[in-house]
């Protein structure tokens, strides 16, 4: 039997991936098919709008934290362009080959760009950042790390930080395992998200986490299917 009561530490292969592009392409249309049918997407986008609706401006710069092909800016950039809002759209990932993806697929974004970079070690401060997201990358940090990369996040934006990741459930587990029976086709896929469910949050841990982030006010809410959006306001 799974025990959810801590967080795993067990390593996604996803992390340590060495596969072809074409591999990676494939597991990560499997994770985009599941951000679609569950409404993952979503929640990152009207909680980034909320945040730049705090204070009207010409344009902003968002930064995705972990990007992977860039599914999430280019729906961010769809949904600015029919509200006629002006972005700037900055993917920061690890992996290179997900980034070639990216830049292959957001051709027709020219609100777009990608780097491949330490978040950590690189100087953001030219580039003006209002906001910063991560959707599911944070569950791959240990507490520490977590804890780190998000007073990291605070420091470079100057309005917000949205972050969507999940809930460590049981019942969040075996849905998924039900889910993963018809959903989902490569077996990295399944895999990593029952361990990415195991590696993921309770509400108490989060609230500990931003109780270790200064000058900023929070919010965690659940949101279907098993998310939290934690949203972190510049004072």
């Amino acid at each position: 039997m799974v025990d959810f009561t801590e967080r795993s530490s067990e390593v996604e292969i996803m992390d340590t991936f060495s596969g072809t592009t074409y591999e990676l392409e494939t597991i990560l249309q499997d994770i985009n098919r599941v951000n679609k049918l569950l409404g993952g997407y979503s929640i990152t986008l009207d909680s980034v709008f909320k945040v730049i609706a705090r204070k009207e401006q010409e344009s902003y710069t968002i930064l995705d934290m972990g990007c992977a092909e860039g599914t999430m800016l280019r729906k961010l950039a769809l949904a600015a362009r029919k509200k006629k809002m002006k972005l700037n759209l900055i993917g920061v990932d690890f992996n290179k080959q997900g980034l070639q993806l990216a830049q292959q697929y957001s051709t027709d974004y020219p609100e777009i760009s990608y780097l491949n970079t330490d978040i950590l070690k690189t100087d953001f401060s030219e580039w003006n950042v209002d906001v910063v997201m991560t959707t599911l990358t944070l569950h791959h940090f240990t507490d520490e790390g977590v804890v780190e990369f998000v007073n990291r996040f605070v420091e470079i934006a100057k309005l917000g930080v949205v972050i969507n990741d999940l809930e460590r459930s049981p019942v969040a587990y075996n849905l998924f395992k039900a889910f993963s029976l018809f959903f989902i086709r490569t077996e990295i896929a399944k895999k990593d998200g029952l361990l990415s469910i195991r590696r993921a949050f309770k509400k108490e841990e989060l609230q500990r986490f931003a109780s270790q982030v200064d000058n900023v006010s929070h919010y965690i809410k659940w949101k279907w299917a098993f998310r939290y959006v934690w949203v972190l306001q510049k004072k």
